[in-house]
């Protein structure tokens, strides 16, 4: 094994701040590209839901007025 310890991994000779937090970074950007176009349908759906709800009103508004 390459490391001796626990405390090896985590320090790796002074550097380890830095590739921990570059893999910090690197895991937060990665779940953010998985998240966000759930998100994304998510916004979109429920808009389309109130435009069709509004354009139904809508309709029914007209049909009742020509009556």
């Amino acid at each position: 094994m390459y490391f001796e310890s626990v405390h090896a991994v985590l320090t790796m000779d002074g550097h380890g701040g830095f590739v921990w937090s570059a893999y910090a970074v690197t895991c937060g950007v990665v779940g953010w590209l998985l998240v966000a176009p759930m998100l994304r349908r998510t916004r979109i759906l429920r808009d389309l839901r109130g435009a069709h709800k509004r354009s139904e009103g809508a309709a029914a508004t007209v049909g009742q007025g020509e009556v």
